[in-house]
């Protein structure tokens, strides 16, 4: 519950605030990822600062690449062990690894394709060059 004393905030205002849609962010509550959400009355959510914490969590994951079924591994332990950060530490680091090491295998891909495409277009260049001779 949200008190008196701490600021909450309507799904409108959140979704503006953070550049997302209020569609995010009841998707992101059915899945499980947000947790239980206040409402006033006529059914209007509301959002306590650690739900406001919680979503932008969220969305700084999946902008580093974080798949949804592992950011509901990490709600579950969150949610699990009473809201204890500590808790998701581990497994955070784990999953970070995970995408460090497919950023890095994708970075390879990546400078090994340019490679082939620079050498195509050397071949490409000089066949064309010998033809004009």
């Amino acid at each position: 519950m949200t008190s008196k004393n701490e600021a909450s905030t309507q799904i409108g205002e959140l979704a503006k605030q953070l550049n997302i849609t209020t569609r995010t962010i009841r998707y992101y509550e059915e899945i499980g990822l947000m947790g239980a959400t206040e409402r006033l009355g006529g059914g209007t959510r509301t959002y306590n600062v650690n739900d406001v914490l919680r979503l932008k969590f969220i969305l700084k994951l999946k902008q580093l690449g974080i798949s949804l079924k592992e950011i509901q591994e990490l709600s579950d332990i969150f949610d699990i062990n009473a809201q204890n950060f500590k808790t998701i530490t581990p497994k955070l680091i784990e999953i970070l690894d995970q995408h460090i090491s497919k950023v890095d295998a994708k970075m390879a891909s990546l400078s090994s394709l340019r490679q082939d495409i620079v050498e195509y277009r050397v071949r490409i260049t000089d066949m064309l060059a010998s033809r004009q001779q």
